[in-house]
């Protein structure tokens, strides 16, 4: 049962965002969370370089979660998208395991990710 289907508000900081995801991710709440954040980023594209999604707080993530990272990559282009997962959280291995480590940036800590 997912209970935080929300991620949490944006907090910008000069050309960068940053957007904590809830703390499952999976079929059940993964097609409603992206409306939801391309809706928050829109008022923000023209300022955005970065998007920092924090997933440290992310306790299950299935191959939804990483979908939903590539779907928002091609909703939000015009930034770079890096991501916050704790070394031995689920969420690291999962995007480990299905190569998208390979193609955006995964941090272990928040401040690297915003200073990147």
């Amino acid at each position: 049962m997912t209970f935080f289907t929300n991620p949490t508000e944006p907090h910008d900081l000069p050309g960068r965002v940053h957007l904590a995801m809830p703390a499952e991710i999976d079929f059940c709440n993964a097609a409603d969370l992206l409306p939801r954040i391309v809706s928050a980023l829109e008022e923000r594209r023209d300022r955005m370089e970065v998007l920092v999604l924090d997933l440290t707080r992310t306790s299950f993530m299935d191959s939804q979660g990483v979908r939903l990272i590539n779907d928002i990559r091609q909703r939000v282009p015009e930034a770079r998208v890096h991501l916050v997962a704790r070394p031995d959280g689920v969420a690291s291995r999962v995007l480990g395991l299905t190569g998208l480590r390979r193609d955006v940036p995964v941090y272990d800590n928040l401040p690297e990710a915003l200073a990147s």
